[in-house]
């Protein structure tokens, strides 16, 4: 196992949770879910965006940030920690959600919570085209979700690329999944494993499975 921290990211319905169990499966690591069920502004946001966007960002930054604080106190005999998020993903979504004045004061906040955390040494992105996306959130039928319009996503999905362009502290590995399906393709998996575990030069990788 090459990382002691990995991260997985990606769109609604990447299947980030999904990758995140079977890594931490597959090398005995501790697990890390972000816990977005607990939110009470989530459904709030999707049906009134502006009015709700500062309150969602600001209460997942709290949410994540008490997570990942006590995940770091723990000290479980793990190989390795694989979560499901990263700690830049407030960033993106403040980014696409919050005006010029709220995303400055949010960044100010993100920054002086978030500066004595650990940040994971790899982070995975699963790229999917916006179809696949759509269909996998209608598929799994969470109701506050089905109203994601399309250039919402195609909104984050600019903001995550500009974000992890910038990454200077963590490796970063963008994988197509094209028409791959890690959950029932043991090949496409053991491809993915071996992308992670490959030697590089490069801090930013881009692969298509």
């Amino acid at each position: 196992m090459r990382y002691s921290y990995i991260a997985i990211e990606g769109l609604i319905g990447a299947g980030k949770t999904t990758l995140a169990r079977r890594l931490a499966e597959r090398w005995n690591g501790r697990l890390v879910l972000e816990e977005f069920d607990d939110n009470p502004f989530l459904p709030r946001f999707y049906e009134q965006p502006e009015r709700y966007a500062f309150s969602v960002e600001l209460s997942f930054l709290a949410q994540r940030y008490h997570q990942l604080k006590r995940v770091t106190e723990q000290d479980l005999f793990a190989n390795c920690t694989v979560a499901d998020y990263s700690l830049g993903k407030s960033l993106v979504f403040a980014s696409a959600t919050l005006v010029s004045d709220e995303y400055a004061l949010f960044s100010d906040l993100y920054r002086i919570m978030y500066g004595d955390l650990p940040q994971p040494e790899l982070i995975v992105y699963l790229h999917l085209d916006l179809e696949r996306v759509r269909e996998r959130i209608r598929v799994r039928g969470r109701s506050y979700e089905q109203q994601i319009g399309a250039e919402y996503l195609l909104k984050l999905q600019e903001h995550y690329m500009d974000h992890l362009q910038k990454s200077a502290r963590t490796k970063v590995l963008v994988v197509d999944l094209a028409d791959q399906d890690l959950l029932h393709d043991p090949t496409a998996f053991d491809r993915l494993l071996d992308l992670i575990d490959a030697p590089s030069t490069s801090d930013h990788r881009v692969a298509t499975l």
